[in-house]
C-alpha cells in the first residue's frame, strides 16, 4: 500500500472526521472556548495556510517507532490531512528510541512520535545530550502492557503478586526489559513491579531493548518480562512465548503515553509549522477514534511493512478493546488505546509531564528535585495546542493539571510533586 494514496481510506476521512468532532453532552467538563481562544490568539477563521500564518517549513520529517500508537502521525500523512494545513508530513521509520533522540537533537528529524519521558530526559540532560525540548500534544492514552514469559507463567507468575512469590521462592537473576531509560515503559515497569513489592533497582536486572526486538529477545530467553507498546505484547501471545500480566491502563487509567515531540528551537523558528502539524495529527486522531471501521482501516494501513510490519490481527483486536492474556482469559477493556476521545487525549497537561519527573527522581535518574512546574511549562506548548484545538473546534480542559489514582492507590494531582516523589517506600535509595 502506498503511504500517500490509499483511495479506499481517503474518501471516508472528511465525513468521519467531521462527525467525530461533535461533542457529547457528558464531555461538558471540557470547555470549547473556541471563540474566546480565537480572539485572544488573534486568529481568523479558516485554515492556517496563507499570509503570515503560512507554515514556514512545508516538508516535515516525523520519526516514528513501529508501534500501534504511531497511527495518528502515519494517518495524517496517508489521509492527506497534512495538505489541508499547507504541509507535507514525511513519516520516517526509526529503529530505536535512542536513534529518535539523536536525530531530534541533531536536526535530522523535525519532530517525532516519541516517549513522553524521553523528551523530559533530553531537556534535563539525562540519558543523552541536553537540549531544550517541546511537547506539542499528547498522541494517545493507554494501550501498553506488561508481558511475562510463558516459562514464568507456567511456574505461576501471571500477575505482579504471583510474580513476587515466584521470585521470592526461586532465587536467581530476573531480567526485565523496557524501551528507554527515562521513557514511559521504564516508568510503567518500575511502578508496576514496585506495586507488588519488587524493587526493580535491587531485585531485578533491567535492560533496554527497542520495541520491535522485544518478542525475538524473549523467544531466545534474554528476559523474563518486558513493558512495551502494542502490538508487541499481543504478538508475544500469538507467538506463544508470553502472556499479558497487566495492561498499563491498570497501572494508570488514561495515562499519557507518546507525544508529538520536537526541539524548542524548532518551535521558536517554525511556530506556524508546529501548529499546522498539530492540527493535522489532531484531526487524524479524531478520525481514528470516530468509528470501528476507521480503526480497522488504520490497523490495515499501519500493519504494512513500511510502518509496523506485522499482521493485521496483531493490531486490530486491542485497539478495539478486545483483550486476552494468553492463558484463556478474555475481556473487553473500555480503557483501550485512544487517540482522541473527544479531545481528552491530546491536551498536554502540565501535571502529566511533571509526573515523569517525579519518577525520574524516585528511581535516581535525577539526583535533586527540579522545579517541576517550571520545567513542564518550558516543554509543554499549551498555548500553541490551544490555538490548534480552537481551529478544529476541539474542546480543551479548564485546568492544565489533572488528578489520577494509580494502581497502588496513591493519588497524583501535581500539587506537591517533591512530596509525592519522596513518598514512595520502594525507590532507588531503598536499593542502595
Amino acid at each position: 500500500m502506498s503511504d500517500r494514496d490509499p483511495s479506499s481510506l481517503h474518501a471516508t476521512a472528511s465525513a468521519s472526521g467531521q462527525s467525530a468532532g461533535l461533542m457529547s453532552a457528558p464531555r461538558r467538563q471540557f470547555i470549547t472556548g473556541t471563540a474566546a481562544a480565537a480572539v485572544a490568539s488573534g486568529l481568523h477563521s479558516g485554515v492556517w495556510a496563507q499570509g503570515s500564518d503560512a507554515p514556514e517549513k512545508k516538508e516535515v520529517r516525523i520519526g516514528f517507532i513501529p508501534l500501534t500508537d504511531c497511527a495518528s502521525v502515519v494517518m495524517a500523512s496517508v489521509l492527506k490531512f497534512d495538505e489541508k494545513y499547507g504541509i507535507k508530513i514525511i513519516p520516517t521509520k526509526e529503529a530505536s528510541w535512542a536513534g529518535v533522540r539523536d536525530k531530534l537533537v541533531n536536526g535530522e528529524l523535525d519532530m517525532a512520535h516519541v516517549l513522553y519521558g524521553l523528551v523530559y530526559g533530553v531537556h534535563l540532560g539525562i540519558s543523552g545530550p541536553k537540549k531544550d525540548m517541546a511537547v506539542l500534544m499528547n498522541l494517545n492514552h493507554n494501550g501498553q502492557a506488561l508481558t511475562l514469559s510463558r516459562k514464568l507463567a507456567d511456574k505461576g507468575a501471571v500477575d505482579v503478586a504471583s510474580l513476587a512469590k515466584v521470585m521470592a521462592t526461586e532465587k536467581r537473576e530476573y531480567t526485565f526489559a523496557q524501551t528507554f531509560p527515562t521513557g514511559t515503559h521504564a516508568m510503567w515497569l518500575y511502578y508496576w513491579l514496585a506495586s507488588g513489592g519488587i524493587n526493580p533497582m535491587k531485585d531485578a536486572k533491567v535492560i533496554t531493548v527497542p520495541p520491535p526486538q522485544m518478542v525475538a529477545n524473549m523467544r531466545v530467553g534474554n528476559m523474563d518480562g518486558f513493558c512495551v507498546g502494542e502490538p508487541w505484547n499481543h504478538r508475544a501471545i500469538i507467538d506463544g512465548i508470553g502472556i499479558t500480566a497487566a495492561t498499563t491502563q491498570e497501572v494508570w487509567k488514561d495515562h499519557p503515553e507518546k507525544v508529538l515531540g520536537t526541539t524548542g528551537d524548532f518551535v521558536r523558528k517554525y511556530p506556524n509549522t508546529a501548529r499546522a502539524v498539530t492540527m493535522a495529527v489532531l484531526e487524524a486522531g479524531r478520525w481514528i477514534d470516530a468509528s470501528l471501521s476507521n480503526k480497522n482501516k488504520m490497523a490495515e494501513t499501519i500493519a504494512d511493512k513500511s510502518y509496523v510490519n506485522t499482521s493485521v490481527d496483531a493490531i486490530n483486536q486491542r485497539i478495539l478493546g478486545r483483550y486476552q492474556n494468553g492463558l484463556g482469559r478474555t475481556w473487553d477493556d473500555p480503557n483501550h488505546m485512544k487517540f482522541f476521545n473527544d479531545g481528552a487525549v491530546n491536551f498536554p497537561y502540565l501535571s502529566d509531564g511533571m509526573w515523569f519527573l517525579t519518577q525520574h527522581k524516585r528511581w535516581g535518574l535525577i539526583k535533586s528535585h527540579p522545579d517541576y512546574l517550571a520545567v513542564a511549562r518550558q516543554i509543554n506548548q499549551i498555548d500553541l495546542y490551544k490555538q490548534a484545538a480552537a481551529q478544529l473546534k476541539v474542546s480543551v480542559p479548564k485546568d492544565p493539571m489533572r488528578s489520577s489514582k494509580l494502581i497502588d492507590g496513591v493519588v497524583w494531582d501535581g500539587k506537591d510533586p517533591a512530596k509525592y516523589a519522596d513518598g514512595f517506600k520502594i525507590n532507588a535509595a531503598a536499593s542502595a
